[in-house]
């Protein structure tokens, strides 16, 4: 069955509005884009839609009680309150340092949570 949907392209700042024609093996076509990452961003959120993901973990002994953390890489949108739930049940020691991993390879996607910001201790 084909079928046609329009979506917003987020590979640039111009923010095309694309419309996709596919099928359930294929993008057909893919109209809108006024550069070819749109038609391959298409061709990703069409069939493994995916996000990055951001939030807080909490922190022992810290400056501050939360830490902000975010995927290293975009994960499968089917998939994000998983994630999410599986952030919230870590808790880390201060002191913490940007980019410091948090999670690794949540839910064995390959993924690591990683700190956004240094937090040292209180």
């Amino acid at each position: 069955m084909v079928e046609t949907r329009k979506i917003i392209c987020t590979s640039c700042p111009m923010g095309c509005e694309l419309t996709v024609t596919f099928d359930e093996e294929k993008v057909i076509e893919v109209k809108g884009n006024a550069c070819p990452l749109g038609a391959d961003y298409a061709k990703q959120e069409i069939f493994d839609p995916r996000r990055m993901v951001a939030s807080t973990v909490r922190v022992r002994n810290g400056y501050h009680p939360l830490v902000p953390v975010y995927t290293e890489k975009p994960v499968p949108k089917p998939i994000i309150m998983d994630v999410l739930a599986e952030i919230r049940k870590v808790e880390v020691e201060a002191p913490i340092s940007i980019n410091d991993v948090i999670v690794e390879n949540v839910l064995d996607t390959g993924i690591n949570i990683i700190a956004s910001r240094n937090l040292p201790k209180a």
